[in-house]
């Protein structure tokens, strides 16, 4: 027997909600996400139409759809998108979830991008603002700068041929030409190379973190969240290298846990950065801490 709309939305979203510990709101929005993507259709079109019945091939395929989100995958894996920074980017298994708190990351990124740098002898002075992106997964971070501001130019780095594979395919779907792409274990394949800002969202979660045992980082890969016994191994190494790929008066911009702005700031003051400073998210948590270089 075929089931309308209203009677799948009001069932799923109460089970939606019991499973996984949802308000009432949310597994309602997901139940709706869920139809929206098996029958290609508004959330406008569901609101209208609540009399609409499931054909048989839809009910299948929106019930094994239920079953992946009852299961506890995160719903950008399951609709294979996510949007971040106004953008519609593909996502999937091999790259972290875009997250709201990192568009500040972003954001402080555009802001030095308007403070011109100092740029050091023999380079042309009108060229482009070179900006970095380390451990770039599914073009997040990258993509977001370049779409902003089309004058700067982007390198987006990362180790995970699958991972790059999905941020170059974003970037073809927003037809951005100011992205380039490198393989590589942060600065591996970049020698030589110098930037005016250099921005990251590195694993920083310490392995033993009972967190990756519970919500969404069940799904996530573990390569892009854990970073030795403190979480500190990737941005202790970062900071290390960075000074040799900034130009004068660049940026370091370092997306980290919760609780670790302090030893950023301590790892940023120890390499001999300046003006080193956290800025706090939406949350009111310390998210992202930098860094300027004078060499």
């Amino acid at each position: 027997m075929s089931t309308s709309l209203q009677t799948v939305l009001a069932q799923d979203s109460s089970q939606l909600a019991a499973t996984l510990g949802l308000d009432a709101s949310t597994a309602r929005i997901e139940a709706q996400c869920l139809l929206q993507h098996v029958l290609r259709v508004s959330r406008a079109y569901l609101l209208a139409h609540p009399e609409r019945c499931l054909t048989a091939d839809e009910q299948a395929q929106y019930q094994a759809l239920l079953q992946r989100r009852l299961q506890g995958e995160p719903m950008a894996y399951i609709l294979g998108e996510r949007e971040f920074f106004g953008l519609t980017l593909q996502v999937t298994p091999a790259t972290l979830i875009p997250r709201p708190d990192t568009e500040l990351l972003v954001e402080l990124a555009l802001q030095r991008q308007a403070l011109p740098c100092d740029r050091p002898a023999g380079k042309v002075a009108d060229a482009p603002f070179q900006i970095l992106d380390l451990g770039t997964g599914s073009g997040a971070i990258a993509l977001a700068i370049a779409h902003s501001c089309p004058a700067v130019q982007v390198t987006a780095v990362d180790a995970s041929p699958a991972a790059l594979q999905v941020a170059q395919s974003n970037a073809r779907a927003l037809a951005l030409g100011n992205v380039a792409f490198v393989q590589g274990h942060w600065f591996d394949n970049l020698a030589g190379r110098q930037f005016d800002v250099i921005v990251s969202n590195p694993p920083y979660i310490a392995a033993a973190d009972p967190h990756l045992a519970q919500g969404d980082v069940r799904f996530e890969p573990q390569s892009a969240l854990v970073a030795g016994p403190d979480g500190l191994d990737d941005l202790r190494s970062i900071v290390a290298q960075s000074p040799a790929h900034l130009c004068h008066g660049g940026w370091l911009l370092l997306e980290h846990g919760h609780d670790q702005a302090d030893a950023v700031r301590a790892l940023l003051r120890a390499a001999g950065f300046a003006e080193v400073f956290s800025e706090r998210d939406l949350a009111g948590i310390e998210r992202v801490s930098g860094g300027c270089w004078y060499s």
